[in-house]
């Protein structure tokens, strides 16, 4: 097997739909809405919509407890439209059948799942008779199309969903591929982290893909080893951060994490937790977890601080080994940084999460976990595991290591 190169999306512009009888029609509008803000032509608009709304409307006439995720995706040269609906029941217990046209339990036409598929340039779902339904479909213009097609799937993706009766999440993740990183000045910072511009308002639904001019600079490295830039090139660092408590506050101290993560210059863990808790002195603060992936080597380093829970799910073994975080709050309380080495088993994938999930999840009693996309495995995970009374993230890296 040759180097992988790192593949990963930036999330932005969460919105969650739960109302199940004004659900088709009001994620259809956002649709439509954020496909054309980020380009597509008219034609492409309305096969969004299009997908968007069956995808609503299966949730209103099928599910349990259906919700409906939809986002703009980007990478460094385009921006898609990604959306995923989870559900609690009653799954599908052949869904390739389902997927033929005519086929229907509600006695309807039977069409809207194969549409989808049609219609959509990615797709990827996972159901378990009585357990329920995740579905996971990804949007480009035509001409950025052929290149996610040839890129592949992501390495790492996730979810985050604000508590109930809040807008702004404080749970975020970020990723990014590990490359030599030359000095400069603080004034020549990148600016591939910086938001779009946002005329529907969006972008007040979640700490992801926001960036303040307020926000204190990260620190420049001062030890050795945070320049590390060694030459696994299919190394990638993913960090995901809870800002304390709930609401707009929270949401602020994740915007910091954020920048500081994606702005810094650091290669290592222990490198970049520095930074980020320089960025979030003088704010609320919050639990913070890297990890650095290097498939070449086949091994994980872990470095956090602060209740992130942290795994590497080995589907050999149908186990998963924690990497332990230190107690402490970036940005406040930092303790001593210490990391974490570990093998990283063949096929294995590493999940993070706050405790707006629980721990007690065990691979064993999900079937599929790691068959299928990052995304998938994440929102399998946020139905089984989420709880409804904080914020509740959760980010799956996975490829073919």
């Amino acid at each position: 097997m040759g180097p992988l190169t790192p593949y990963v999306l930036d999330a932005q512009d969460i919105a969650w739909f739960r109302d199940t009888e004004s659900l088709p029609a009001a994620a259809r509008g956002a649709a439509s809405a954020l496909a054309r803000r980020l380009g597509f032509d008219e034609q492409r608009c309305a096969e969004v919509a299009l997908a968007v709304s069956e995808a609503g409307t299966n949730l209103a006439r099928h599910a349990v407890d259906g919700t409906l995720l939809l986002r703009a995706v980007r990478t460094q040269t385009d921006a898609g439209v990604e959306c995923v609906t989870i559900d609690a029941g009653p799954g599908m217990a052949d869904v390739s059948h389902s997927l033929t046209d005519g086929v229907s339990s509600a006695g309807t036409l039977g069409i809207g799942l194969g549409a989808i598929t049609r219609l959509a340039d990615a797709v990827d779902i996972h159901s378990v008779e009585g357990r329920g339904t995740v579905l996971a479909a990804r949007f480009w213009t035509k001409e950025a199309a052929g290149r996610a097609a040839t890129a592949g799937e992501p390495l790492v993706a996730g979810l985050t969903r604000p508590i109930t009766g809040e807008e702004m999440c404080g749970d975020v993740w970020a990723a990014r591929p590990v490359v030599p990183r030359t000095p400069e000045p603080h004034t020549a910072r990148r600016s591939a982290g910086r938001a779009e511009p946002d005329p529907l308002g969006w972008s007040a639904l979640t700490g992801f893909g926001r960036q303040r001019a307020d926000l204190p600079a990260p620190r420049t490295p001062e030890r050795p080893q945070e320049a590390e830039s060694d030459a696994d090139a299919s190394a990638l660092l993913v960090m995901f951060c809870d800002g304390l408590g709930h609401g707009p506050l929270a949401g602020r101290a994740a915007d910091a994490a954020v920048t500081a993560f994606r702005d810094g210059r650091a290669q290592t863990p222990e490198g970049v937790m520095a930074e980020i808790h320089s960025a979030l002195r003088g704010g609320r603060g919050g639990a913070v977890a890297v990890v650095r992936i290097e498939p070449g080597a086949r091994a994980v380093t872990f470095c956090g601080v602060g209740n992130v829970s942290t795994f590497v799910v080995d589907p050999a073994t149908n186990s998963r080994r924690s990497l332990p975080s230190a107690p402490g709050i970036v940005g406040h309380q930092l303790p001593t940084l210490r990391t974490v080495r570990q093998e990283l088993p063949r096929g294995s994938a590493v999940v993070m999460h706050s405790d707006g999930l629980t721990e007690r999840w065990q691979p064993a009693a999900l079937p599929g976990l790691l068959a299928h996309s990052p995304l998938v495995a994440a929102a399998q995970l946020l139905r089984e595991a989420g709880v409804r009374r904080d914020d509740a993230g959760v980010v799956v890296a996975k490829g073919a290591w």
